[in-house]
């Protein structure tokens, strides 16, 4: 038996036309026991409850379903039924329908459905093969569920979620336009607000490519990988149009509470790297790679082409305490750092679970 259908059971048409159908079952008074106990449990669902012949043709309608649409009983049999679903809603329907019918799999729609003030509302329709002994589909039994109330509070969330990404975004335009006014106005702080604002910048790419869109702003890249967010990051810096950093591999998908993280990052290891590391000559290059490990991600940062670093840890700063913050607490990671010859190398381990995390 195939999954998703029904089988062992024979339910009688509800008579609202005079067609004849092959009743596989050789006692009258079993069938018509079988017949009235299912309408009577049909009736009492909340559900619109529905069945049809082999071929879709639709013969019966609970009680609700009546009461739903205000049909006349019987006007929906046969393939009337169409007409009571919204006009943008019907060719996939349909589609999904003659699909089920032709394959016997299992049927799984959401359309609008006309209600009897005039009005439509978002339904769940679903409906499963009745098979016999032989597998032979003998009708179809359907339900449609009213998600009118779960629509719209998924719409209304949405609408939430864009205008709170909305005043983020300009709290970002806004934070960064008080540094620069600030580092005009004070020549101590100067010397420290372009590694703020660098910062405060890598936050703002990050949250646009995570944040809630519509299908307008929605970035052309679809769905956030690390590999996407890494070049979106990255690309801020001359040396990635000029081909000197390299990301291999990266697709595993990112969730928006793990772009902060990963984004600060990876703009202190560039920033680093042009000031003091590879990219701070013309022949130096950054690689990344990163590897997926069952429940790991495994990144690796190498520089090639600097002068020669430090041969022992420095002192941290505040960005090295930041990048420490970072791997360690929020994405659930550890890391090993090292100056070599040619520039630092730097391997990451972070949990996947900790990536993928909305928040």
């Amino acid at each position: 038996m195939k999954a998703g259908t029904i089988s062992a059971f024979r339910l009688m048409k509800h008579d609202h036309a005079d067609r004849q159908v092959e009743r596989p079952l050789g006692e009258e008074g079993a069938l018509q026991s079988s017949s009235e106990a299912f309408h009577a449990l049909a009736d009492i669902m909340p559900q619109l409850v529905w069945s049809t012949l082999p071929d879709g043709s639709h013969d019966y309608y609970n009680a609700r379903w009546y009461e739903f649409t205000g049909a006349p009983v019987g006007s929906t049999d046969g393939e009337g039924w169409a007409g009571m679903f919204h006009e943008e809603d019907q060719p996939g329907a349909w589609e999904k329908w003659s699909h089920s019918l032709k394959t016997g799999e299992p049927y799984e729609v959401e359309y609008r459905l006309r209600h009897h003030s005039g009005e439509y509302r978002w339904m769940l329709g679903r409906a499963l093969p009745i098979l016999d002994a032989n597998g032979v589909i003998q009708r179809w039994i359907g339900t449609c569920t009213d998600i009118e109330d779960q629509k719209r509070t998924a719409l209304e969330n949405e609408i939430l979620s864009q205008e709170l990404s909305h005043r983020i975004k300009n709290i970002f335009a806004i934070v960064s336009s008080l540094i620069s006014l600030t580092a005009r106005a004070s020549g101590a702080f100067g010397e420290h607000a372009g590694e703020l604002l660098g910062r405060i910048k890598a936050l703002g790419r990050a949250h646009e490519m995570v944040r809630p869109h519509t299908e307008r702003s929605r970035p052309t890249i679809g769905i956030v990988t690390m590999s996407g967010l890494l070049q979106t990051i990255l690309e801020a810096y001359p040396a990635y149009a000029e081909g000197r950093i390299t990301v291999v591999g990266g697709q595993t998908v990112i969730g928006s509470k793990a772009a902060t993280p990963v984004a600060l990052i990876f703009h202190e290891l560039a920033t680093n790297a042009m000031k003091y590391g590879a990219l701070a000559t013309p022949e130096g290059q950054v690689h990344l790679a990163l590897e997926e490990a069952g429940a790991e991600i495994k990144l690796h940062w190498r520089e090639t082409g600097a002068n020669p670093g430090p041969t022992e840890e420095l002192a941290p700063g505040f960005g090295s305490r930041l990048v420490d913050l970072a791997i360690r607490q929020q994405l659930g990671g550890s890391y090993e750092k090292r100056w070599t010859d040619d520039g630092l190398e730097m391997s990451m381990i972070v949990a996947r679970d900790r990536l993928t995390e909305n928040a």
